[in-house]
């Protein structure tokens, strides 16, 4: 009987836990899947695994009981634990996939059939789940001819777009679907709002709310590994599946509406069985064939490729005009990230030490870096208009996501002057990328200087303690030439130096060798800063990777950290990135 038994957590980050797992699994027909919990169940004081399962988030995974007890009710009490485990973590739903042969076994046990397919079904309990995004999907119906697509827009392109223009021309309305997962480059709510923007001039798209029904790490989890598996068309049963008897009902929808796959293999295999089963459900499939760029097909994994290789300019071209602000605002995150895991930096926090400083390192300045990315967007998108915006928008911004760092950070500035810099470049490239449709050194360097020109010089920061007992430039005077040294030297040497492996270390070296960093001014004094100029250009002269690390040793014992160089760094690589 069960009371013989008890169920205990199976800690998985323990290498001999895990493989013991591993082992039980294999010995019962399963392979292990990513997990946040395990359980198992022993009998009293023994180590042997006779049952087990676990969560991933509210999906209940990798359950499974050994044969000879599996007529002891031992499954039952051990999915009840895993719901009451998942409970506790806050979730309103518990889903499982299982065999469709223990379908009455768990409706016994209040499970409802979500999707079945041939090897697997999907089951659900719970009140927050498919009949909740039902109903919300519901409120959004429309008389007429329905149509929909779903989409994952990584990120919206201007194939995206004339997809949904053709498709809404055929229909009276189209129902647009952005798949609800933060697994790629550009997380939901990014991609959710580069949809609408784009398509709000067309008055017959709706865009709908995501869910983790349609496409998503719960109904395919293999899309987001580009991989085709056994379990593929399964996954891809599910999901359709999930899609005619329950998405389309609530819509009315009687069309879908995919574009052409000549590349992706694993998408071209969805629109194949898309063909297959949704006309038994009377829902329609038309194709439309995608949209080319001088013979080549417009795509996100195109465009994403542009961005890997360095062309911004032709990554721009292929995305939808209203995504261009996030290209921006991801190539200004992605510099700030870069600056960062640059190893080694003398006295400042990289992937090896915290420099200099006893209150930051690597994950606190990687988590200000996450908190900071939506503000930074805010920037960038406030800028894509025809008036640039003036000065109390762009501060109040500016204080909501300082507040905002501080509590992520627990009170530490870790990237004040950085956003100050970033966010006003993300501005003007984003305003003048909306008036120009490119952008060019010149025009990018004068828009900056006009736009800094509206601030005045903050009086509570360590700059303008310097600035006043000093004779030195601060972070504003710099932003207020359209910083003209980045423009006429950093860039140019960065340029110069190719494909260097070490370029970046170098730029640094360069931009401290003439920098007026107030940060070493305030910790140290002007003639420590004149000093560590005088070295950095030394070091440059005859660089080594070594003579860097001796640097660093030094600024860590000496407490001197080049911070406003790191933001120049950050600042230059942005800037690089968005004119390449």
């Amino acid at each position: 009987m069960f009371n013989d038994y008890e169920i205990r957590r199976i800690p998985l980050s323990l290498k001999h836990h895990r493989e013991q797992v591993e082992g039980f699994l294999k010995d019962n027909g399963l392979r292990g899947d990513p997990m946040d919990y395990y359980a198992g169940v022993f009998a009293y004081r023994e180590d042997e695994i006779l049952g087990g399962g676990g969560l991933c988030g509210n999906v209940i995974k990798c359950l499974a009981v050994k044969e000879s007890l599996r007529d002891e009710g031992i499954s039952v009490r051990l999915v009840s634990h895993l719901i009451s485990v998942a409970v506790n973590n806050g979730h309103t739903s518990v889903r499982l996939f299982t065999k469709p042969e223990n379908k009455l076994k768990f409706e016994s046990l209040g499970f409802t059939l979500i999707a079945e397919a041939p090897k697997a079904i999907l089951m659900e309990i719970g009140n927050a789940g498919i009949t909740a995004y039902g109903r919300y999907l519901s409120i959004l119906k429309r008389d007429g001819t329905n149509g929909a697509i779903v989409m994952n827009a990584n990120p919206f392109t201007l194939g995206h777009k004339y997809l949904i223009e053709e498709a809404a021309r055929q229909v009276d309305n189209l129902y647009v679907i952005v798949v609800k997962e933060d697994v790629s480059m550009f997380s939901y709510e990014e991609r959710k709002n580069m949809v609408k923007e784009g398509c709000k001039a067309i008055g017959n798209v709706i865009v709908c709310e995501g869910s983790d029904y349609a496409v998503s790490a719960l109904t395919f989890p293999t899309y987001f590994m580009k991989e085709v598996t056994d379990a593929t068309e399964t996954h891809i049963h599910i999901d359709l599946d999930i899609f005619a008897n329950h998405i389309a009902p609530a819509l009315n929808i009687t069309v879908r509406f995919v574009g052409s796959e000549p590349t992706d293999r694993l998408t071209n295999r969805y629109n194949e069985k898309m063909k297959a089963l949704l006309p038994l459900h009377q829902i329609e499939v038309r194709q439309v064939e995608r949209l080319r760029q001088s013979g080549n097909v417009v795509s996100a994994s195109a465009l994403r490729q542009a961005l890997t290789e360095g062309s911004f300019a032709a990554a721009c071209d292929m995305a939808a005009p209203t995504s261009v602000p996030y290209l921006i605002m991801q190539a200004a995150v992605d510099a700030l990230q870069t600056e960062l895991d640059l190893t080694p930096k003398p006295g400042l926090v990289d992937l090896h030490d915290n420099g200099a400083h006893n209150d930051m390192n690597h994950a606190l300045m990687t988590k200000s870096i996450r908190t900071l990315r939506p503000f930074i967007t805010k920037f960038a998108v406030k800028g894509f208009r025809r008036s640039c915006p003036g000065h109390d928008e762009l501060a109040a911004t500016g204080i909501k996501a300082e507040q905002a760092m501080f509590e992520a950070t627990g009170g530490v500035n870790t990237h004040k002057g950085a956003l100050f810099a970033l966010g006003l470049v993300a501005v003007v490239a984003s305003h003048h990328y909306y008036i120009y449709r490119q952008l060019d050194a010149p025009t990018l360097q004068r828009g900056i200087e006009q736009l800094a020109q509206r601030f005045q010089a903050a009086r509570d920061t360590h700059g303008y303690e310097v600035k006043k007992n000093n004779r030195l430039a601060g972070a504003l005077d710099n932003a207020q030439t359209g910083y003209a040294t980045l423009f006429t030297e950093w860039l140019p040497f960065i340029n110069s130096l190719g494909d260097d492996p070490s370029g970046l270390h170098k730029l640094l070296l360069c931009i401290m060798s003439r920098l007026d960093d107030t940060n070493i001014c305030y910790r140290k004094g002007e003639a420590t800063l004149q000093a560590v100029k005088k070295e950095a250009q030394e070091r440059l002269d005859d660089f080594t990777v070594e003579s860097l690390q001796a640097m660093n040793r030094r600024f860590i014992d000496d407490n001197i950290s080049p911070g406003g160089s790191a933001d120049m760094l950050a600042l230059t690589v942005f800037i690089r990135t968005i004119l390449s």
